[in-house]
């Protein structure tokens, strides 16, 4: 049995969740998010809350159980809180600026980088070394921030390059004499 599975997801104030034509739609106060649904997993919106249960007793729906539940949470906290993460450029001369719907990084190559921003999501430069990006969908937020961090992932010898927040660079030791 799932342990995430089991608990419902509840739906806070000022949320609206509804099930129409195999997509689940939550409603909040950042917008809109659907979800299609599984046939694997059946949805149920009752007592201000969505609860997710395998359809049959198939190792296949018992896998997707819990999963789809994750899914669902997602969307009640995208439409809520929204979802963030931040970049740290370590580098000299490697800045980071946010100019409308492009981001501008100087990475250390012959040319600047223009990276476009997707719609549905916000970048801001507090500094020239870091870059927040942010939106509703998890799934979105974390694939823009990858896609940036590809241009210049952090090295091992002097950790130069594009890094998580809290994420630790194994450093390589130099020559020994």
């Amino acid at each position: 049995m799932s342990r995430i599975g089991k608990r419902p997801v509840a739906i806070p104030a000022g949320v609206t969740a509804t099930i129409e034509g195999g997509l689940l739609s939550v409603k909040g106060p950042k917008g809109t998010l659907t979800l299609p649904l599984a046939d694997e997993v059946t949805y149920a919106i009752e007592d201000g809350a969505i609860s997710v249960q395998p359809a049959n007793a198939t190792k296949r729906a018992r896998s997707y159980w819990g999963m789809q539940r994750t899914l669902v949470q997602n969307l009640v906290t995208g439409v809520t809180e929204g979802f963030s993460k931040v970049l740290e450029i370590t580098g000299v001369g490697y800045r980071a600026n946010a100019q409308g719907k492009n981001l501008k990084l100087q990475l250390g190559y012959s040319h600047d980088v223009d990276f476009a921003i997707p719609e549905g999501i916000e970048i801001k430069t507090p500094d020239n070394t870091t870059v927040e990006i942010s939106g509703t969908d998890k799934q979105k937020v974390g694939q823009v921030a990858a896609e940036i961090r590809r241009w210049r992932k952090p090295e091992p010898y002097k950790g130069k390059g594009i890094k998580y927040r809290g994420e630790f660079i194994f450093r390589k030791e130099g020559k020994k004499k």
